[in-house]
């Protein structure tokens, strides 16, 4: 049964926020239900990392014919990442998403949201998976719009509409895998495919699944929607979409693509390594010519997409084991990156570089919390960002993939380019003289911090740890690699 709660806590939880629509309430149940939530997935990270592979059968119907919840060494990490960034985002919103937003559900559709998230990383039938993303999708698009200013809709309709076109692909995907498997479960799926001598039938379908998951994950060439409308919100929900919604398409193909599709792996590695650095390259270019903080962020999240789809295109247990590494590393740096955009905006009253400055001189304990996220993106030594680049810079070259392993270097130091100009503009510069006076002298509360010292908290931890951490993202990578455990325990052989 604790292998359904993180899916039906959230649920939970939507439903009490329905029940009374004043501020303080929603703030205090929002925040506990990701407390709670966020503990929910320690304990099934705990019990992963003890007993194994963990599988429930809905209702008792025996794989392949029920719906199946499935929680492996990825899953449990995935869960546990997520809810410690719910918590922080949900602390954060309390003192930066506006009064008239909380009493509009914002909560509630924060809830709904990790609802579908969670169900995603847990889930181990194929159509399920399209539930939880139609589930992430609503609830998000509520989030995106809500407000109802004219940008927000702007930027939510080019959202919805990329997001829509995603699921068509998707739902086309998994129509002609029935047709040719005659199941959906995961595991039946592995148990068929890795047998299957005709590849080019099973790769119609995996291109359907590759554009759908592509779109969603924002890979080259459908990465466009991404910077149009991740920077039209209030910065938390950007934050909270930056942390999970492009991370869940990652984390579908690096499921569909260690357990089921590896038919063809020198066109599907191929193809993964080429789309890999495109992303790399032009998401750090376009980071790199931009003056707006969110939009150099959102760019950002392109770029380092291309990071963990490289260590899925080299295919080795250290690349995998790299490529899901890196991916907690940016979910966790890039969340802290937003919430302190929101306080400089807070401070300063604008998003704009060029209109920044002083805030080194103003309030160092800012300056510093903003340095160990930047530069764990730019990949700076002891943080994990320099480590997630290593392992996967390492694991192409013993793989012979120097191209693109050089791309990973180039992206890395227009990383690096990119933050100095952030550093350089917001902090160490001159403050100028147009600012507004009540927005210089405004205090920070420690509550408005406290996310963002938890994330860094995390961010430090998961770098100075890497040596002991290691060990078990090898055996994560190896995991994901030799699907036979993960099948005999899902279909009870």
């Amino acid at each position: 049964m604790m292998i359904a709660l993180p899916i039906l806590f959230p649920l939970f939880m939507a439903v009490l926020l329905l029940m009374n629509r004043s501020h303080n309430y929603q703030k205090v149940v929002g925040i506990a239900g990701s407390l709670f939530t966020f503990g929910i997935a320690l304990a099934l990270f705990v019990t992963v990392q003890r007993c194994g592979i963990q599988v429930l059968q809905a209702g008792g119907w025996e794989a392949p014919y029920g719906i199946t919840l499935v929680v492996d060494k990825l899953s449990a990490l995935m869960l546990l990442i997520s809810g410690f960034i719910g918590v922080a985002v949900a602390v954060y919103a309390a003192s930066f998403v506006p009064s008239a937003l909380i009493s509009g559900r914002f909560y509630l559709f924060f809830h709904s949201l990790m609802m579908g998230v969670n169900g995603a990383f847990i889930t181990g039938d194929v159509f399920n998976l399209y539930v939880w993303f139609e589930v992430m999708l609503m609830s998000s698009f509520v989030l995106i719009t809500l407000g109802s200013k004219r940008i927000q809709l702007k930027g939510g309709i080019k959202y919805l509409s990329m997001n829509l076109l995603a699921s068509l692909f998707f739902l086309a995907g998994i129509g002609l895998l029935y047709g040719k498997t005659g199941t959906l479960n995961m595991a039946h799926l592995a148990d068929i495919l890795r047998n299957d001598s005709h590849p080019l039938l099973m790769n119609t379908s995996a291109m359907l699944f590759f554009v759908g998951f592509g779109i969603k994950a924002a890979v080259f060439p459908f990465f466009f929607w991404l910077p149009s409308s991740y920077y039209t919100p209030p910065v938390a929900i950007t934050a909270f979409f930056a942390a999970l919604l492009t991370k869940v398409g990652v984390y579908a193909m690096i499921r569909f693509f260690t357990l089921f599709f590896v038919q063809d792996p020198i066109f599907w590695h191929n193809l993964l390594l080429a789309i890999a650095g495109l992303t790399m390259l032009i998401g750090g270019m376009a980071a790199a010519s931009q003056y707006e903080i969110r939009q150099i962020l959102s760019f950002h999240i392109i770029s380092q997409i291309g990071y963990m789809i490289f260590g899925l295109g080299v295919f080795t247990p250290l690349a995998i084991a790299g490529a899901v590494y890196f991916m907690i590393h940016n979910m966790l740096a890039k969340t802290n990156t937003f919430l302190i955009a929101g306080l400089i905006h807070r401070m300063r009253g604008t998003y704009q570089l060029k209109s920044m400055g002083g805030l080194y001189k103003s309030y160092p304990l800012l300056a510093v919390l903003f340095l160990i996220p930047a530069f764990a993106l730019a990949g700076v030594p002891p943080l994990p960002g320099f480590f997630g680049k290593l392992f996967l810079i390492k694991a192409g070259f013993e793989a012979g993939r120097f191209l693109v392993s050089g791309v990973a270097v180039v992206t890395g130091i227009l990383t690096l380019f990119s933050m100095i100009k952030i550093w350089n503009e917001a902090f160490f510069k001159q403050s100028p003289t147009e600012i507004h006076e009540e927005c210089q002298h405004e205090k920070l509360r420690f509550a408005e911090l406290l996310p963002s010292i938890m994330l860094a908290s995390g961010t430090l931890a998961l770098g100075l740890g890497a040596g002991y951490l290691y060990d078990f993202f090898i055996e994560m990578g190896e995991q994901l690699l030799d699907s036979t455990q993960y099948i005999n325990l899902v279909l009870n052989k």
